[in-house]
């Protein structure tokens, strides 16, 4: 069985006294690609900040690389090997697609293998090679999100999770963006995503968990899901 890189355990989350998500568990081993989906409001970019270290769980334990992290700060994660693509790729729009890249090597250790790293993004999305010396503003929503990914990669992360990598994207553009993670993925980096795009997510992903009202109602692998009834009717219209 393949080690566990993240593992959540029976977290409550919330903000102040107010608590969205409930009791929710979920685990990523090595090479998985793991989906977490649910409707606008569910609690999944909640428990993201749980795991990138912006939120402290209320109750329950996360762990990774079997060791919990609970009350870790995100630049303490970061050194841990946990890259964050957040939502809205939030660029630096006038500096060049090469210039944002390196962005992401600023710990110590990831500025030492910089240019490995360049060299293997590149590989991965050659597309951005291309356009390297081009304002980042400039590209395509598709592109610009693979420069996000791209500069998470730059840390020579652990782990990856991705907070809703397709919004606002055309549809054309979502596979575009959702084959370049299952790339990466098959890297053999572990990946959670966060999603509402359920049927792009099931065609990529290992395994994946659902949240409705911050209650985990569904897991499983992602392709035994597609034929749910559950996940048929609320999610894709059958």
């Amino acid at each position: 069985m393949a080690r566990e890189i993240l593992k959540v355990e029976g977290v409550d989350l919330g903000y102040g006294s107010l608590i969205v998500v409930f009791d929710f568990s979920l685990h990523v081993a090595e090479g998985e690609l793991v989906g977490l989906v649910g409707g606008n409001g569910s609690g999944k970019s909640t428990v993201l900040r749980a795991i990138s270290g912006m939120i402290r769980p209320m109750r329950g334990r996360i762990l990774f690389n079997g060791e919990e992290v609970s009350g870790a700060k995100p630049h303490q994660m970061a050194q841990r090997g946990l890259a964050h693509v957040p939502m809205g790729r939030q660029l630096f729009a006038n500096m060049s697609v090469h210039e944002n890249l390196l962005l992401g090597a600023y710990l110590p250790a990831a500025r030492s293998k910089r240019d490995e790293s360049l060299k293997r993004v590149y590989r991965l999305f050659p597309d951005l090679e291309k356009f390297a010396e081009v304002p980042a503003a400039q590209l395509s929503g598709g592109q610009q999100q693979m420069v996000a990914i791209g500069r998470a990669l730059m840390l020579d992360p652990k782990m990856l999770i991705m907070d809703e990598p397709s919004l606002g994207l055309s549809p054309l553009l979502v596979k575009d963006v959702m084959a370049a993670i299952r790339r990466v993925a098959d890297t053999g980096l572990p990946i959670l995503l966060v999603e509402q795009n359920v049927k792009q997510v099931l065609s990529i992903s290992d395994r994946t968990y659902v949240l409705e009202n911050g209650r985990h109602v569904l897991d499983g692998p992602s392709a035994e899901l597609q034929g749910h009834p559950m996940i048929k009717k609320a999610y894709l219209g059958l």
